[in-house]
């Protein structure tokens, strides 16, 4: 009974995990926006990157062979490569509170990031930058969490298999795990070439659609009966995560978690990980719990499949494109 008191107060979302705040920040008209994962105390952190065209910052840090151990925030945002100037405005904003990596002189906060292609939806001259980063911090929270159209989903959209022209619109989505003291959550926003599938009925709940858009036109369908007629023309993707938990991980084991929820993409994006997704996760280990790497990163993929789907359905019609709720 007192594990299901529990559970009934959580909110399905990553801030479900003790001591990780997320805050977003995005301009609806220019079509971006961006996202912060805070743990001000520090969070041991993994990554993978499995897409074809990632757009990164501090990856290399994270490698389990390298020095700094902790990282204070990650950062997710639009604007494909310029949106990567919002994290700077995260470091600012840490580093007046006293939050990094003391080098004697100042505390440099740890902040890797990753940003998707949202340019074609809005105004592509306005991006991400350093104060919508600022701004995300300080809205941070670990009492709500948006989804939808909000942060770095402002400008998500999915089923781009013929340049955008029959896409739909995503967002933003998070969902959360508990088992007896174990705690995972995810966050992601979702800009993928595939369709996205629902893993529980197997069926398409956004992605690309048919001339008349009244139903899907199934991109690998059409990728299995038109191999030759596909051009390499379909960029403007990538699908960026966050999968934090309270598990007491090794750099190695948080990376391995990473590895392992990217198997939340391939259940429910089709496909996934081309070479014009640069879809990366990234991980947050608070280190309260033991739990071993293999059953973390198992249960993340499937949170970070259910807040996948939470991204689409969570989605609002905006810049003319129509949403799961316009189909369901």
């Amino acid at each position: 009974m007192k594990d299901n008191k529990s559970l009934k107060v959580l909110k399905d979302a990553i801030i479900d995990v003790p001591g990780i705040k997320v805050g977003h920040s995005q301009n609806l008209k220019a079509g971006t926006g961006c996202t912060v994962v805070i743990c001000e105390k520090g969070a041991v952190g993994g990554v993978d990157v499995r897409g074809g065209a990632p757009g990164t910052r501090e990856t290399d840090l994270l490698n389990p062979v390298n020095l700094v151990d902790k990282i204070h925030a990650i950062y997710l945002g639009g604007g494909s490569a310029f949106g990567l100037e919002g994290a700077c405005g995260v470091m600012k904003y840490l580093e007046e509170k006293g939050i990094g990596f003391d080098v004697v002189l100042t505390k440099v906060p740890i902040v890797p990031g990753a940003v998707l292609f949202d340019l074609a939806v809005g105004d592509y001259q306005i991006r991400p930058d350093a104060k919508m980063g600022y701004e995300a911090c300080l809205k941070a929270s670990d009492a709500e969490v948006s989804q939808g159209n909000v942060g770095a989903g402002t400008g998500a959209t999915v089923g781009k298999l013929f340049g955008g022209l029959r896409c739909m619109k995503s967002g933003l989505g998070t969902a959360s795990f508990k088992s007896q003291e174990l705690i995972i959550g995810a966050i992601v926003a979702v800009n993928c070439l595939g369709d996205v599938i629902d893993p529980e009925t197997g069926e398409i709940i956004a992605g690309v659609l048919t001339e008349d858009k009244k139903g899907f036109a199934n991109t690998m369908s059409f990728l299995r009966n038109f191999p030759q007629k596909t051009k390499d023309n379909f960029s403007k993707n990538t699908t960026i995560g966050v999968v934090a938990t309270n598990a007491k991980l090794t750099k190695a084991g948080a990376t391995k978690v990473a590895m392992m929820a990217q198997d939340g993409y391939a259940h429910t994006i089709s496909p996934a990980h081309t070479m014009f997704d640069g879809d990366t996760i990234f991980c947050m280990a608070t280190g309260e719990v033991e739990a071993g790497a293999n059953v973390v990163g198992a249960i993340a993929a499937e949170v970070m499949a259910r807040a996948i789907v939470k991204a689409v359905k969570n989605a609002e019609p905006l810049y003319g494109l129509l949403c799961y709720k316009d189909l369901a």
